[in-house]
């Protein structure tokens, strides 16, 4: 990992970037190759001081301009991740073009630890104003995803983040015997799988569905894969899917970003800055096992030179780089 940079050298990187805002090559050189996320963070702040002036605004201003996606991922440097994260909630309740995306608001509910939630919740009512629980449960028209992140936000609360071996036998059998007969299929029963949810931290969500595959030798998934499986279930078996696995649930949502199947819509840059903090070496390990080619390969594969894939392309390396 790089030394640490010095006061003075933040100092200087703010001169150089302040005379260098247009340049976008530039600021791709400094920030994903120079800078450590922390350091980004440091240099936002010092740039405040020195010129009055956000970075994260003036790099926001050049996207709405119109100015590559290189500026998306930059402008996510300049923030600490729970206030980060808190934009990404807001804009995945009120500003995705395809409606509510409650796929990003699981990977914030489910894969951060709760200390960190709570301060993303404290983020978003400081930014928005609003309470971030109360914009979920107020989404129009209902979904059962709305159901679940309550349930999941209340697990979160939990006060002890050890894992009790009889409370995930107990929970196990009760997820087993969830499913109940209903005009000739089979629906599972919500207000037991939310009881489970909503009362277990998620160590110990993650716990129970290991040993529920230990017991029954298969995925809590398969048990939601019957043809009449509907809404509530497909949510749920997302969600477990994400529990069960974060790594390899991005290795799959970047695979199919890269190749064209989903719409990326900002998917993209969030995963690779958020991810190259946490599990991107892991990210990579199974990407590569699943599709036999480096995450970095299939990048230089998919997207055209410029600044957009350099920043890919660095956050993709960096973890590997600095651990």
């Amino acid at each position: 990992m790089a030394n640490p940079i010095s006061q003075i050298s933040i100092e200087e990187i703010c001169k150089q970037i302040h005379g260098s805002l247009g340049n976008s090559s530039l600021l791709v050189q400094v920030f994903a190759c120079q800078l450590t996320p922390h350091e980004c963070q440091k240099t936002r702040e010092k740039y405040m001081e020195m010129y009055g002036e956000d970075l994260f605004d003036r790099l926001q201003n050049k996207i709405y301009g119109h100015t590559s996606r290189a500026c998306t991922i930059l402008s996510l440097l300049m923030l600490n991740p729970h206030e980060r994260d808190a934009i990404v909630a807001q804009k995945a309740i009120f500003k995705d073009k395809d409606g509510v995306n409650y796929k990003a608001l699981i990977e914030i509910y489910v894969g951060k630890k709760a200390s960190h939630f709570f301060l993303i919740q404290q983020a978003y009512q400081s930014k928005f104003r609003r309470h971030l629980d109360q914009d979920i449960m107020s989404i129009e028209p209902p979904h059962s995803y709305q159901k679940i992140l309550m349930a999941l936000s209340a697990s979160q609360k939990a006060h002890s983040t050890d894992v009790s071996v009889h409370i995930g036998k107990c929970d196990a059998q009760r997820l087993f015997q969830t499913r109940e007969a209903r005009c000739g299929g089979f629906k599972i029963d919500e207000g037991v799988v939310l009881e489970i949810l909503s009362k277990r931290s998620i160590p110990q969500l993650k716990f129970t569905l290991s040993i529920y595959k230990h017991i029954y030798g298969h995925n809590y998934t398969k048990h939601l894969k019957d043809e009449y499986g509907g809404e509530f279930e497909d949510a749920l078996k997302f969600v477990v899917k994400f529990l069960n696995n974060p790594p390899k649930y991005h290795a799959k949502a970047l695979e199919a970003i890269i190749k064209g199947r989903t719409k990326d819509e900002g998917n993209l840059e969030r995963i690779i800055v958020s991810q190259s903090e946490n599990d991107m070496n892991k990210i990579r390990n199974y990407y590569k096992n699943m599709y036999g080619m480096d995450l970095k390969d299939a990048i230089l594969e998919s997207f055209p030179l410029g600044d957009f894939r350099d920043l890919l392309l660095a956050f993709t390396m960096k973890s590997s780089i600095d651990s």
